[in-house]
Parts: C-alpha cells; structure tokens; sequence
C-alpha cells in the first residue's frame, strides 16, 4: 500500500460516497487507475466492506449500551457459543472476546428498556454460561470514529 493508495482510502472513509472520478481528482490520477486501485484494495482485504453509517437515535435505537460479560465455564467452545447467541441479537452491534476479569464486551443500540430486559432474558439468565454481566448506560458520546489511521 503507497501513499496514493492511503489517499484514497481516507478519502472512502470521510465519505464513500464520492465518485470515482471525484476521488481521482482529488488524489492525481485517471479515473482508471483509481478504479484499479479501490478494486484491488478491495480483493485485498484491506476494504472490508462499503456501508452506510446511520444515526442511531434517528433510526429508533435511542438508548447505547455496553456490557461486560464474565462466563462461567471457559474455554473455545463456551466462548463461542455464548458469541453466537450474542451475534443473533439484532441490539448487539458489536461484540468482542478479550483478555482480563472480562470475557465478552458487547456494545448494544436499543429502542427502549423493554427491549433491553428481553435480551437479558435471553442472554444472561438461566442456561447461558454467564457468570456475571455489568451494563453501562452510555449517557453521552465523546468520539465515535470510524475510520482506521493510516
């Protein structure tokens, strides 16, 4: 990856949006050779995927939420399947295994309370090997970045 290469790609993450032929522009090439570059960009694996980024409250989750979860019985198979459960959640936006007292960190965009007792239903009573959970309210944003320093 060059320098035109890192060009284009935090332009795609400001706004990806912009056209081809804007985005040569912008970095000094033909339309032609930025389109080879995002395209192998893209075979690559370095551009995981091209999405919209909504506004959480306009889009009916008003509440953001962060969660700790402690398992009880570790190992891969109990890790994985307590994600799998996780990942099925339509609240859960992102859920992460990581090192330390806590096992799983999940960060939730919900519509309401109700919602959030139903997936702790779900989730973290009776047969889900789950420990302990400690929940976060999120009461304001400071930095909600999307994009990946190059």
């Amino acid at each position: 990856m060059d320098r035109i290469d890192r060009k284009i790609l935090n332009i795609m993450q400001r706004d990806a949006s912009r056209t081809n032929v804007d985005m040569a522009d912008e970095v000094g090439l033909s339309p032609s050779s930025c389109l080879r570059r995002v395209r192998r960009l893209r075979r690559s694996g370095v551009i995981d995927r091209i999405v919209a980024i909504l506004n959480p409250a306009r889009a009916g989750r008003v509440i953001k939420a962060l969660v700790t979860v402690e398992l009880k019985l570790h190992g891969e198979q109990h890790m994985r399947r307590f994600l799998d459960l996780a990942c099925s959640e339509e609240a859960v936006s992102q859920a992460y295994a990581v090192t330390g007292e806590t096992d799983v960190v999940l960060l939730l965009h919900l519509r309401d309370m109700e919602e959030f007792d139903a997936l702790c239903d779900r989730l973290f009573r009776d047969q889900t090997n789950v420990a302990r959970f400690v929940t976060m309210m999120v009461i304001r944003t400071a930095k909600n970045e999307t994009a990946i320093p190059l």
